[in-house]
């Protein structure tokens, strides 16, 4: 990897990566359609909006692989998310096709799974089950980079990211959670993994109360490091899983599966 692109490089995860990636391959490409500050040593800073299939092409050029952070980063109406994660996600896979990246590694969502119970394991081979508008964009994504891997060769590694925080901070987290530092070791075995064609592989940290089984990381080589049993008696101390208003506490997807809620969760099997 000579030249790694990080879309969406200004928000929480791309400014944990801008850190942990730099210096780590020669040239760092950061965009975003929001400003970056200065660049640094070994960075290209170029403004691009997701929208626009020109300039994502255009900031494509010369890249080996992207890391695809970029789009709207929880639950929204369905104008922005469509333009964004639907319609930009398609740009990206395109501009990666037409200026011949050999990798794109997207960032899915957990969220993607959302109405599986908690009472059960899953793994990546799981039905989808989006629980949010966010998550079925997420589904459009990781079925783009099924697409354009078996269409068009590129590798394509989908990142089921769980709960991104410098620490857990509740209960759900303690089974979700994914560290500052496992996130960075995540992408780079996604960027480094070599046989790679195309893979889901969930982005959590080592944690005793993980409710997802990852096959996925063993074979791209991620090993965990963090684990969120480290913040429980502080967590349990302050909340009992009673607290959990109930939808929340009975799927994997937690606060995303309550928005807007109308249903019978009985009936969600």
């Amino acid at each position: 990897m000579q030249r790694v692109l990080i879309t969406g490089a200004a928000g929480n995860i791309g400014g944990v990566l801008r850190a942990g990636l730099g210096g780590v391959y020669p040239a760092l490409r950061l965009s975003d359609i929001k400003p970056l500050g200065a660049a640094r040593a070994g960075e290209e800073l170029v403004q691009a909006d997701l929208r626009d299939l020109a300039e994502v092409e255009a900031v494509m050029a010369g890249v080996d692989a992207v890391v695809h952070l970029g789009g709207v980063s929880v639950e929204d109406a369905w104008a922005p998310i469509h333009e964004v994660n639907i319609i930009g996600c398609y740009h990206v896979f395109e501009a990666a096709r037409r200026q011949g990246v050999k990798r794109v590694v997207f960032a899915s969502s957990n969220h993607v799974i959302g109405y599986h119970r908690r009472s059960g394991r899953i793994d990546d081979t799981a039905m989808f089950r989006p629980d949010s508008r966010y998550g079925l964009s997420k589904l459009f994504g990781e079925g783009l980079g099924r697409l354009y891997a078996d269409k068009h060769g590129i590798a394509c590694v989908a990142l089921r990211i769980g709960s991104f925080q410098p620490k857990p901070k509740d209960l759900r987290m303690l089974s979700t959670w994914i560290s500052h530092r496992d996130m960075v070791r995540l992408v780079r075995r996604a960027l480094e993994a070599e046989g790679v064609h195309f893979e889901i592989v969930y982005g959590v940290s080592a944690n005793d109360r993980n409710w997802w089984d990852n096959p996925g990381a063993a074979r791209i080589g991620y090993a965990p490091q963090d684990n969120a049993e480290d913040h429980a008696e502080e967590i349990l101390s302050q909340m009992a899983p009673e607290d959990e208003p109930e939808i929340e506490r009975t799927f994997h997807g937690g606060p995303f599966c309550a928005m807007e809620f109308s249903g019978d969760p009985s009936k969600i099997a």
